[in-house]
């Protein structure tokens, strides 16, 4: 009886606030245009399996700036290049505070995370940390060693493969190696063997599982009512994941907090250099915990969605892998490892990372935004509160800007200087303004290097004789945006 009272309760709820918002929006004349919404749900009927592709269709017929209703919430959708610029760098500061989905609440991971935390003086202190103690050119040539052995590791397991003619899965291994090497960045630990050790694995499917749940869409962010129900179970379920992970953290900080009890050497990794700020007071264990958890989720993903789909890419057009190899045999040389400081004397393969990143960015929407008071953006009022998202995905395939947009051309770079830095609105797949990605550089230096080394010292071709024409390109939709289906590829000698 309890449960039918409180399914009652909660539609009477959802009607009454139904009501109010319609009340509320009567004089509301400035919205962008959008489609008309359904009682209650609003326009979540129209969002489908995958919802960057639809708002891009809907954008085709109410502009590249849109509203629509999701549940109680108003939800405004850029879809072009000149006002994402608006947003994200001319307007940004009213447009800088995170819309933080409900279960990364968990924990509270996101009152202290540098990616969710809105911009204040305690952002500003952790983004610091991580552009000079992480990603700084001095910091990243200082590891670059590392991650040249990482890649060696990677190559080597690619040439055990190929000895005896086995598929390897591009995004297991991919995962893998840049796992080994963040664990070696943050904790000065190898995680033992990237290609057979168990706990890897486990500890690969904890990171997946919270991506997981973080990409479902989760009724409670659009129904703010329903918050204390979580019947969709999804915050539970992160929690747990979380929690993990966060116990994995507590056992290696505590670990290094009782060596400098010890009196032992310092290290010279981003813990050492977190725990030395937690000295000062200016941040505490939970915020330690909060960013090594954004540099496994943010660092691994990414990188290694990226690397996939630019092998699957090449790999459906075999001229396009050919015309790489050249270029890799005649400024590496055939077969010979590649550096970092090689890829400024690359420029196709930096073109096919580029397309890579232009046909799938890592998170076709970026990180949702929320504004906290009404905002004008060109002729239009962004009410209080909405949820405003950057269609990345269909900036990338907009028409009146990229000749045939639906067709992988690396060339298409050769006579477009574009940067995907967050310079060049036309592709930002990291973002731009204040809250770009602030792992960008790492990201960029370990794609190039991994693709390159992967197509400059083997041939690859689908497991199963798969005709690669015939490659399955369809993606899952979530926060990142994998392959629906891992890409299984079997390395020969060149």
């Amino acid at each position: 009886m309890d449960y039918y009272i409180l399914v009652f309760v909660s539609i009477f709820a959802l009607i009454f606030l139904y009501i109010i918002a319609k009340i509320s929006n009567k004089g509301n004349k400035k919205l962008p245009p959008g489609p008309s919404p359904w009682p209650i749900i609003g326009n979540f009927h129209l969002l489908g399996a995958k919802p960057h592709i639809s708002l891009a269709n809907l954008a085709k017929n109410y502009g590249p700036i849109m509203s629509l209703k999701l549940g109680q919430i108003t939800t405004v959708v850029i879809s072009s290049s000149n006002i994402a610029k608006q947003v994200l760098q001319n307007q940004d500061q009213a447009f800088s505070i995170r819309f933080i989905p409900n279960v990364l609440q968990a924990h509270n991971y996101s009152k202290f995370s540098v990616v969710w935390l809105h911009v204040c003086p305690q952002w500003r202190m952790l983004r610091r940390i991580l552009n000079t103690k992480m990603v700084s050119p001095n910091s990243l040539d200082a590891n670059q060693h590392l991650r040249s052995q990482k890649v060696k590791e990677l190559i080597d397991y690619c040439e055990k493969c190929s000895q005896q003619g086995e598929a390897l899965d591009v995004s297991q291994v991919a995962f893998k190696t840049i796992l080994t090497l963040l664990s070696n960045t943050l904790f000065s630990k190898d995680l033992a063997n990237p290609f057979s050790d168990s706990k890897v694995d486990e500890l690969k499917d904890v990171i997946w599982r919270i991506m997981n749940e973080v990409g479902k869409i989760n009724l409670v962010d659009f129904f703010p009512i329903l918050e204390k129900i979580d019947f969709q179970g999804i915050r539970c379920h992160a929690a747990i994941h979380i929690g993990k992970l966060f116990e994995l953290f507590d056992g290696w900080i505590n670990e290094r907090l009782e060596e400098k009890r010890r009196g032992c050497c310092e290290k010279s990794d981003v813990l050492e250099v977190l725990l030395n700020a937690e000295n000062t007071q200016e941040i505490n264990q939970n915020h330690i915990k909060s960013m090594l958890l954004d540099s496994f989720i943010a660092g691994i993903d990414t990188t290694t969605n990226t690397l996939e789909w630019a092998m699957a890419e090449t790999l459906r057009q075999p001229e396009i892998m050919k015309k790489a190899q050249v270029e890799l045999a005649e400024v590496v040389g055939k077969g010979k490892s590649i550096k970092e400081d090689d890829v400024s004397r690359l420029p196709y393969l930096q073109f096919i990372v580029n397309e890579t990143l232009r046909m799938h960015p890592p998170a076709p929407f970026l990180i949702p935004r929320r504004v906290v008071h009404d905002v004008k953006l060109f002729d239009y009022i962004i009410p209080k509160g909405s949820l405003v998202l950057v269609n990345v995905w269909a900036i990338g395939r907009d028409s009146t800007f990229w000749e045939e947009p639906l067709i992988f051309k690396p060339e298409r770079f050769q006579s477009l200087e574009l940067d995907v830095r967050g310079k060049d609105f036309e592709l930002i797949p990291f973002g731009a303004g204040r809250r770009i990605c602030p792992g960008l550089p790492l990201a960029l230096r370990m794609v190039h290097v991994m693709l390159g080394s992967m197509v400059n010292s083997f041939n690859w071709k689908l497991e199963a004789g798969i005709d690669p024409k015939d490659l399955d390109m369809d993606e899952k939709f979530g926060f990142i945006t994998p392959k629906a289906h891992p890409l299984r590829v079997i390395p020969s000698p060149l």
